[in-house]
C-alpha cells in the first residue's frame, strides 16, 4: 500500500551545497523531516551540478520519511548565465535581468542558445514541441530585459 503524503516541500537550493541553515531547515524540521539526511542525499545526487540553482519538490509522508525530486534550473538562471549580466543588491552582486525591461535591455542571447535552454528545460515544461519551448524561453527572456537575435527557427 502506498504511502500517504502529509505535504509537498518547494525549495531552490545551490547543488551540492545543500546545509541545515536557513531556507531548507526550518522548512524541513517544521515538518519533522530529518534535515541532515536530506542535505547527504541531496548533495550526493547533485555533485556534477555544482553551484546551480536547482528546485526540488519534497514529498513529505505521516510518517515523516521523505522522496525528492530534482528538477531542471530555472529558465531566469539559464538566461543570466548566457547572457552574462549582473545586477548589484546590497553589497552582493548577482545574475539577473533589467529593472526596466521593456525601455533598458541588458543583454542578447541567440535563437542557438535559447534552443540549448529549450532542450535542457524540456521535461519541465508543459508543451510538446521544441519549438514551443523555445517560444517560452523567448518570453522570459525578453521579460528579463534581454533582446533575442537572429531569426525565430520557424519563420524561415
Amino acid at each position: 500500500m502506498a504511502k500517504e503524503v502529509e505535504v509537498f516541500i518547494k525549495l531552490q537550493v545551490k547543488g551540492g551545497q545543500a546545509n541545515p541553515a536557513p531556507p531548507i531547515g526550518p522548512a524541513l524540521g517544521s515538518k519533522g523531516v530529518n534535515i541532515m539526511e536530506f542535505c547527504k542525499r541531496f548533495n550526493a545526487q547533485t555533485t556534477e551540478q555544482m553551484g546551480k540553482v536547482l528546485p526540488v519538490v519534497i514529498s513529505v509522508y505521516k510518517d515523516k520519511t521523505f522522496d525528492f525530486i530534482i528538477k531542471t534550473p530555472p529558465v531566469a538562471v539559464q538566461l543570466a548565465e548566457f547572457g552574462k549580466t549582473t545586477r548589484q543588491k546590497g553589497t552582493k552582486t548577482r545574475l539577473g535581468g533589467s529593472a526596466e525591461p521593456n525601455r533598458k535591455k541588458v543583454a542578447s542571447v541567440t535563437w542557438e542558445q535559447v534552443r540549448t535552454i529549450a532542450e535542457i528545460k524540456m521535461p519541465d515544461l508543459n508543451c510538446f514541441t521544441i519549438e514551443a519551448a523555445m517560444k517560452m524561453v523567448a518570453g522570459s527572456a525578453r521579460s528579463m530585459g534581454y533582446t533575442v537575435t537572429g531569426q525565430a527557427p520557424w519563420e524561415n
